[in-house]
């Protein structure tokens, strides 16, 4: 309507065609009085003049008052704006502070999370050490029992065992003793010493020399610990006893079975009373329990390996599981100097290593436990 009014204004010209309105009653009078004097000539033009500028007048007006409309509409309509700006700018604020906060929360959430996962490896690791601990207190003490379960075997008031006690021995067999009267002191020391350790000492003590090489070999490995093979230490061992010992006739089960001792991933358990289905694979491949599926000889397997998360059972012999367990074992020792938790002098872990080779060298030449 604004934009009507604007064009009427600019285009006068329009407004004087229109013709002119019905007089009212108060133009009535004019006419009249006009028609007294009909005679003059110049009355309708000025009428029609009066006409023309009462229409102007009334389209000002109305176009004023449209003016001041669309002026108030205007001023409602930008506060309505400023009031949603406002609202929107609120409204952001919030969206950022929650944004903020979940970020905070995520944050706070990973960060014990991390904590947890510390904790529990930390825990896991004391646990872990306070179950080695505890395994070699047991072997101790079942190592006790045994020697003394020998030591009254073999000595009872009835029949003493002169080993144990050489203050009974003949006189046939202490003749060396003869001349030397001080040395019942020295029989009576050993006998209240073995009564002590329970275990009686052997015969012949075994005597150890470290060989040098061997020696700097390990210190060279200990200063910075590897599974790797490539050192010197680990390539020794594995070619003169993890090699050997995992060498067995079926030769891809052979090499499936080192890989697994080496990642740690590798699991023997006993084979139950009753015959447990072996899987999807065949029978020839995986053994029973009557052929050992690493050798390929008929022997009676009371245990069976099963090769990380593959379900496959693997029906072994003792002699078998005895090499595997052999190696086993020295990796596992090998891991916790790597990791720190063995706590001893480096000739005593020297030593360690040693013995648990001898166990490899041992288990490939036939030798195991009979419980096995």
């Amino acid at each position: 309507s604004q934009v009507s009014f604007e064009e009427e204004s600019q285009n006068p010209s329009t407004v004087e065609h229109w013709k002119p309105l019905m007089p009212s009653k108060g133009d009535k009078e004019e006419p009249e009085s006009g028609c007294q004097d009909a005679g003059d000539g110049h009355e309708p033009q000025s009428m029609e003049q009066l006409n023309v500028s009462r229409l102007r007048s009334s389209s000002v007006e109305i176009r004023e008052k449209g003016s001041e409309f669309l002026r108030d509409e205007l001023h409602k309509a930008q506060k309505e704006l400023k009031l949603k700006d406002k609202e929107c700018e609120r409204l952001s604020k919030v969206r950022e502070q929650l944004e903020q906060e979940l970020e905070e929360l995520t944050a706070s959430l990973f960060e014990e999370a991390h904590k947890m996962v510390r904790e529990a490896n930390t825990k896991q690791a004391a646990a872990e050490k306070q179950l080695r601990e505890a395994r070699g207190k047991i072997d101790m003490l079942q190592a006790e029992v045994t020697a003394l379960k020998m030591l009254v075997i073999t000595s009872t008031p009835s029949s003493p065992n002169r080993e144990l006690h050489p203050q009974l021995q003949s006189p046939s067999k202490a003749g060396f003793r003869k001349g030397h009267g001080r040395n019942k002191s020295t029989s009576s020391a050993m006998v209240s010493a073995a009564s002590q350790n329970v275990a009686p000492e052997p015969a012949s003590r075994e005597c150890k020399e470290i060989d040098s090489i061997l020696f700097a070999e390990f210190q060279a490995w200990k200063e910075s610990p590897t599974l790797d093979k490539s050192c010197s230490f680990l390539d020794r061992i594995y070619q003169e006893d993890v090699g050997p010992c995992l060498d067995f006739p079926k030769q891809e089960l052979s090499e499936l079975v080192r890989v697994a001792v080496e990642q740690n991933t590798l699991t023997i358990e006993p084979v139950a009373s009753q015959t447990v289905p072996v899987g999807k694979v065949a029978a020839e491949e995986c053994g029973d329990p009557k052929k050992c599926a690493l050798s390929g000889l008929p022997r009676t397997c009371k245990h069976r390996i099963m090769l990380g998360d593959s379900g496959n059972y693997y029906y072994i012999s003792p002699s078998c599981r005895a090499r595997i367990t052999a190696v086993c074992n020295f990796f596992t020792y090998v891991r916790y100097i790597q990791q720190g938790l063995v706590r001893q002098d480096v000739e005593l872990m020297f030593w360690e290593v040693m013995r648990l080779r001898r166990e490899m060298s041992l288990a490939k030449l036939g030798f195991y436990p009979s419980d096995m």
